[in-house]
Protein backbone atom coordinates (compact mmCIF):
# COMPACT_ATOMS: atom_id res chain seq x y z
CA UNK A 1 0.00 0.00 0.00
CA UNK A 2 1.60 3.24 -1.09
CA UNK A 3 0.79 6.27 1.03
CA UNK A 4 2.91 9.30 0.29
CA UNK A 5 1.32 12.65 1.07
CA UNK A 6 2.02 15.76 -0.96
CA UNK A 7 3.50 17.83 1.85
CA UNK A 8 2.01 21.30 2.00
CA UNK A 9 5.33 23.07 2.52
CA UNK A 10 5.96 26.32 0.69
CA UNK A 11 8.84 28.62 0.02
CA UNK A 12 8.59 32.36 -0.42
CA UNK A 13 10.04 31.97 -3.88
CA UNK A 14 7.88 29.17 -5.29
CA UNK A 15 4.59 29.28 -3.35
CA UNK A 16 2.12 26.49 -2.85
CA UNK A 17 1.71 25.61 -6.52
CA UNK A 18 5.36 24.69 -6.92
CA UNK A 19 5.20 22.29 -4.00
CA UNK A 20 2.01 20.66 -5.22
CA UNK A 21 3.65 20.08 -8.59
CA UNK A 22 6.74 18.58 -6.99
CA UNK A 23 5.96 15.18 -5.49
CA UNK A 24 7.91 14.37 -2.37
CA UNK A 25 11.29 12.83 -3.28
CA UNK A 26 11.55 9.07 -2.99
CA UNK A 27 13.50 7.32 -0.28
CA UNK A 28 16.45 7.06 -2.67
CA UNK A 29 16.92 10.80 -2.24
CA UNK A 30 16.83 10.63 1.54
CA UNK A 31 19.49 10.50 4.20
CA UNK A 32 21.78 7.99 2.50
CA UNK A 33 22.09 10.28 -0.54
CA UNK A 34 22.37 13.59 1.31
CA UNK A 35 25.26 15.81 0.21
CA UNK A 36 27.27 18.12 2.44
CA UNK A 37 25.32 21.11 1.08
CA UNK A 38 21.96 19.55 1.95
CA UNK A 39 19.85 20.66 4.86
CA UNK A 40 20.75 19.04 8.18
CA UNK A 41 17.97 18.26 10.65
CA UNK A 42 18.61 18.09 14.38
CA UNK A 43 16.81 18.23 17.73
CA UNK A 44 13.79 16.43 16.25
CA UNK A 45 11.28 15.94 19.07
CA UNK A 46 7.69 14.66 18.91
CA UNK A 47 5.26 15.80 21.60
CA UNK A 48 8.04 16.78 23.95
CA UNK A 49 9.42 13.24 23.89
CA UNK A 50 6.24 11.69 25.33
CA UNK A 51 4.50 8.61 23.96
CA UNK A 52 1.37 9.20 21.88
CA UNK A 53 -1.24 7.06 23.66
CA UNK A 54 -4.53 6.68 21.80
CA UNK A 55 -7.80 5.03 22.72
CA UNK A 56 -10.69 4.26 20.39
CA UNK A 57 -11.92 7.82 19.96
CA UNK A 58 -8.98 9.85 21.24
CA UNK A 59 -8.51 13.22 19.60
CA UNK A 60 -5.36 15.14 20.39
CA UNK A 61 -2.91 17.62 18.94
CA UNK A 62 0.60 16.37 18.22
CA UNK A 63 3.54 18.75 17.81
CA UNK A 64 6.87 18.08 16.11
CA UNK A 65 9.78 20.47 16.66
CA UNK A 66 13.12 20.44 14.88
CA UNK A 67 16.08 22.53 13.78
CA UNK A 68 16.93 22.86 10.09
CA UNK A 69 20.39 24.08 9.03
CA UNK A 70 21.44 24.79 5.46
CA UNK A 71 24.41 26.80 4.16
CA UNK A 72 22.04 28.60 1.79
CA UNK A 73 19.42 29.28 4.43
CA UNK A 74 16.05 27.55 4.86
CA UNK A 75 13.13 28.84 2.80
CA UNK A 76 10.63 26.21 3.98
CA UNK A 77 10.59 23.05 6.06
CA UNK A 78 8.09 20.34 6.99
CA UNK A 79 7.81 17.12 9.00
CA UNK A 80 5.34 14.29 9.55
CA UNK A 81 5.09 10.82 11.10
CA UNK A 82 5.02 7.61 9.09
CA UNK A 83 4.85 3.89 9.85
CA UNK A 84 5.86 0.93 7.74
CA UNK A 85 8.87 -0.62 5.99
CA UNK A 86 9.62 2.55 4.02
CA UNK A 87 7.92 5.78 3.04
CA UNK A 88 6.70 4.46 -0.32
CA UNK A 89 5.03 1.46 1.34
CA UNK A 90 3.92 3.20 4.54
CA UNK A 91 0.74 1.84 6.12
CA UNK A 92 0.25 4.96 8.23
CA UNK A 93 0.84 8.70 7.84
CA UNK A 94 0.15 11.32 10.52
CA UNK A 95 -1.24 13.62 9.36
CA UNK A 96 -2.34 12.35 5.95
CA UNK A 97 -2.00 15.87 4.50
CA UNK A 98 0.93 17.42 6.39
CA UNK A 99 0.89 21.20 6.75
CA UNK A 100 4.06 23.30 6.35
CA UNK A 101 6.17 23.90 9.41
CA UNK A 102 6.41 27.31 11.00
CA UNK A 103 10.09 28.25 11.00
CA UNK A 104 11.99 31.09 12.65
CA UNK A 105 15.46 32.03 11.43
CA UNK A 106 18.06 32.30 14.18
CA UNK A 107 18.98 35.86 15.08
CA UNK A 108 22.65 34.88 15.26
CA UNK A 109 22.90 32.33 12.44
CA UNK A 110 20.98 32.91 9.17
CA UNK A 111 21.66 29.32 8.07
CA UNK A 112 19.65 27.86 10.96
CA UNK A 113 15.90 27.84 11.55
CA UNK A 114 13.85 26.52 14.46
CA UNK A 115 10.71 24.84 13.14
CA UNK A 116 7.52 23.34 14.51
CA UNK A 117 4.28 21.88 13.22
CA UNK A 118 1.13 20.85 15.06
CA UNK A 119 -1.63 18.65 13.71
CA UNK A 120 -4.74 16.85 14.91
CA UNK A 121 -4.83 13.09 15.40
CA UNK A 122 -8.18 11.32 15.55
CA UNK A 123 -7.83 7.66 16.56
CA UNK A 124 -11.16 6.65 15.02
CA UNK A 125 -10.16 8.18 11.70
CA UNK A 126 -6.41 7.64 11.54
CA UNK A 127 -5.84 4.18 13.09
CA UNK A 128 -7.39 1.17 11.40
CA UNK A 129 -5.28 -1.75 12.66
CA UNK A 130 -3.38 -2.70 15.80
CA UNK A 131 -0.11 -3.15 13.93
CA UNK A 132 0.20 0.65 13.91
CA UNK A 133 1.16 0.56 17.60
CA UNK A 134 4.91 0.90 18.04
CA UNK A 135 7.67 3.03 16.62
CA UNK A 136 6.85 5.63 13.97
CA UNK A 137 9.52 7.62 12.14
CA UNK A 138 9.71 11.32 11.42
CA UNK A 139 10.24 12.42 7.84
CA UNK A 140 11.78 15.89 7.78
CA UNK A 141 12.16 17.94 4.63
CA UNK A 142 13.32 21.39 3.62
CA UNK A 143 13.78 23.69 0.67
CA UNK A 144 16.68 26.11 0.79
CA UNK A 145 16.88 29.59 -0.68
CA UNK A 146 18.36 28.27 -3.93
CA UNK A 147 15.38 25.90 -4.41
CA UNK A 148 17.32 22.75 -3.52
CA UNK A 149 15.33 20.06 -1.70
CA UNK A 150 16.35 17.67 1.06
CA UNK A 151 14.26 14.95 2.72
CA UNK A 152 15.37 12.61 5.48
CA UNK A 153 13.05 9.67 5.96
CA UNK A 154 14.15 8.87 9.52
CA UNK A 155 15.10 12.18 11.10
CA UNK A 156 13.57 11.09 14.41
CA UNK A 157 11.17 8.64 16.01
CA UNK A 158 8.02 8.59 18.11
CA UNK A 159 6.10 5.81 19.82
CA UNK A 160 2.36 5.41 19.27
CA UNK A 161 0.62 3.23 21.87
CA UNK A 162 -2.77 1.68 22.51
CA UNK A 163 -4.61 3.07 25.53
CA UNK A 164 -4.96 0.61 28.41
CA UNK A 165 -7.61 0.45 31.14
CA UNK A 166 -7.54 -1.53 34.39
CA UNK A 167 -10.26 -2.07 36.97
CA UNK A 168 -10.21 -3.27 40.58
CA UNK A 169 -12.63 -4.64 43.14
CA UNK A 170 -11.63 -5.73 46.66
CA UNK A 171 -14.04 -7.82 48.75
CA UNK A 172 -15.60 -8.58 51.13
CA UNK A 173 -16.46 -5.14 52.46
CA UNK A 174 -16.34 -4.70 55.40
CA UNK A 175 -13.96 -7.42 56.54
CA UNK A 176 -12.54 -8.56 59.85
CA UNK A 177 -8.87 -7.89 60.49
CA UNK A 178 -6.69 -10.81 59.48
CA UNK A 179 -9.24 -12.29 57.10
CA UNK A 180 -8.59 -12.85 53.42
CA UNK A 181 -9.40 -10.15 50.91
CA UNK A 182 -9.92 -11.16 47.29
CA UNK A 183 -8.93 -8.53 44.74
CA UNK A 184 -10.17 -8.89 41.18
CA UNK A 185 -10.07 -6.74 38.09
CA UNK A 186 -9.45 -6.68 34.36
CA UNK A 187 -6.72 -5.30 32.14
CA UNK A 188 -7.85 -4.25 28.69
CA UNK A 189 -6.53 -2.12 25.87
CA UNK A 190 -7.89 -0.35 22.84
CA UNK A 191 -8.42 -2.62 19.86
CA UNK A 192 -8.39 -0.30 16.86
CA UNK A 193 -9.65 -3.08 14.60
CA UNK A 194 -12.73 -4.13 16.58
CA UNK A 195 -13.51 -0.70 18.02
CA UNK A 196 -13.60 -2.08 21.58
CA UNK A 197 -11.38 -2.62 24.60
CA UNK A 198 -10.19 -6.22 24.63
CA UNK A 199 -8.44 -8.19 27.35
CA UNK A 200 -4.65 -8.00 27.57
CA UNK A 201 -3.40 -11.38 28.70
CA UNK A 202 -0.03 -12.39 30.17
CA UNK A 203 0.93 -8.96 31.51
CA UNK A 204 2.53 -8.10 34.86
CA UNK A 205 0.27 -5.93 37.01
CA UNK A 206 1.08 -4.65 40.50
CA UNK A 207 -1.38 -4.81 43.39
CA UNK A 208 -0.86 -1.75 45.55
CA UNK A 209 -2.30 -0.63 48.90
CA UNK A 210 -2.67 2.79 50.52
CA UNK A 211 -3.55 2.93 54.19
CA UNK A 212 -6.37 5.30 55.15
CA UNK A 213 -4.89 8.71 56.01
CA UNK A 214 -1.75 8.10 53.93
CA UNK A 215 -0.96 9.53 50.50
CA UNK A 216 1.46 6.78 49.48
CA UNK A 217 0.73 3.46 47.79
CA UNK A 218 2.90 0.42 48.51
CA UNK A 219 3.25 -2.53 46.16
CA UNK A 220 2.07 -5.76 47.78
CA UNK A 221 2.66 -8.20 44.93
CA UNK A 222 2.73 -8.62 41.17
CA UNK A 223 0.11 -10.70 39.39
CA UNK A 224 -0.21 -11.79 35.77
CA UNK A 225 -3.32 -11.06 33.76
CA UNK A 226 -5.12 -14.19 32.64
CA UNK A 227 -7.67 -15.03 29.99
CA UNK A 228 -9.40 -11.90 28.64
CA UNK A 229 -7.11 -9.82 30.87
CA UNK A 230 -8.63 -11.14 34.12
CA UNK A 231 -6.85 -10.23 37.36
CA UNK A 232 -7.33 -12.14 40.63
CA UNK A 233 -5.29 -12.41 43.81
CA UNK A 234 -5.68 -12.47 47.60
CA UNK A 235 -4.16 -10.60 50.52
CA UNK A 236 -4.72 -10.20 54.26
CA UNK A 237 -6.88 -7.47 55.79
CA UNK A 238 -4.63 -5.44 58.06
CA UNK A 239 -6.01 -1.90 58.07
CA UNK A 240 -8.58 0.36 56.45
CA UNK A 241 -7.36 1.47 53.07
CA UNK A 242 -7.45 1.45 49.30
CA UNK A 243 -6.42 -1.28 46.88
CA UNK A 244 -5.55 -0.68 43.24
CA UNK A 245 -3.97 -2.40 40.24
CA UNK A 246 -1.18 -0.63 38.34
CA UNK A 247 0.01 -1.58 34.86
CA UNK A 248 3.34 -0.10 33.77
CA UNK A 249 2.66 -0.46 30.03
CA UNK A 250 4.58 -2.13 27.20
CA UNK A 251 6.26 -1.04 23.97
CA UNK A 252 2.86 -1.00 22.24
CA UNK A 253 0.49 -0.18 25.11
CA UNK A 254 0.30 2.74 27.51
CA UNK A 255 0.25 2.50 31.33
CA UNK A 256 -2.94 2.29 33.37
CA UNK A 257 -3.85 2.75 37.03
CA UNK A 258 -7.16 1.77 38.60
CA UNK A 259 -8.93 4.09 41.00
CA UNK A 260 -8.42 2.86 44.57
CA UNK A 261 -11.16 0.61 46.02
CA UNK A 262 -11.68 1.22 49.76
CA UNK A 263 -12.01 -1.67 52.22
CA UNK A 264 -13.24 -1.14 55.77
CA UNK A 265 -11.34 -3.41 58.15
CA UNK A 266 -12.98 -4.05 61.52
Amino acid sequence: MRIRPAVAAVSLATGLSALAASAAPTAALAADRAASSDTVFSHVVVDGGKDIVLGLTTRKTVTITWTATDPDGVAASWAYLWHGPNTDDADGILPLYPPPGACTVSATDPTTSACRVSFAVDAARDLDHNGLAGIWKVLAGAQDNTDDWTEIDAAGTARVKRLAKVTVNASPEPVKKGRTITVTGRLGRANWESGSYTGYQGQAVELQFRKKGSSTYTTLKTVTSGSAGALRTTTRARADGYFRFVFAGTVTTGPATAAGDFVDVR
